[in-house]
């Protein structure tokens, strides 16, 4: 059985209570189901994973290596300025699709640029936690074309 990492970035465990107008109404806990439900239907095993220091998610990109097939990754605003992260992602050969519960490009400025979307797969917004379903059918997707 195949297996896909989801990683979630800095504060998305405070999902449920950080702004809900933004980010809704479901927790973090919530969406692990939802994507683990999923990942079930789709015959895949999921490790879901959520940090809010950098370095730890970079050293889950590093060891997915030879265990994991693909990545979809929440990287939270480390998408605008961590290119340690976007090394990492970049060094790996593995597939990595990056998502988003909010539309990026329908926020403040500095948001719409990721430094880590040249090197992903691809990136999916502002579909909530459809964004991160999307993202694991991509990702499976991308894993059985290697």
């Amino acid at each position: 059985m195949k297996k896909v990492l989801v990683l979630h970035g800095p504060n998305l465990n405070l999902l449920g209570t950080r702004e809900r107008s933004v980010y809704g109404e479901q927790t973090l806990d919530d969406i692990n189901r939802e994507i683990r439900a999923l990942g079930e239907h789709l015959n895949v095993e999921v490790e879901c994973y959520q940090s809010n220091v950098e370095g730890d998610l970079i050293n889950r990109i590093h060891d997915a290596v030879g265990r994991v097939a693909a990545v979809v990754i929440n990287p939270g605003a480390l998408t605008h300025y961590s290119y340690a992260l976007r090394d990492a992602i970049a060094a790996v050969e593995i597939p990595v699709v990056e998502v988003h519960l909010s539309n990026v490009y329908a926020r403040e400025e500095f948001r719409h640029t990721s430094v880590l979307a040249p090197v992903c797969a691809g990136q999916i917004s502002g579909l909530g936690v459809m964004s991160y379903l999307l993202g694991l059918r991509a990702a499976v997707a991308l894993a059985e074309r290697k």
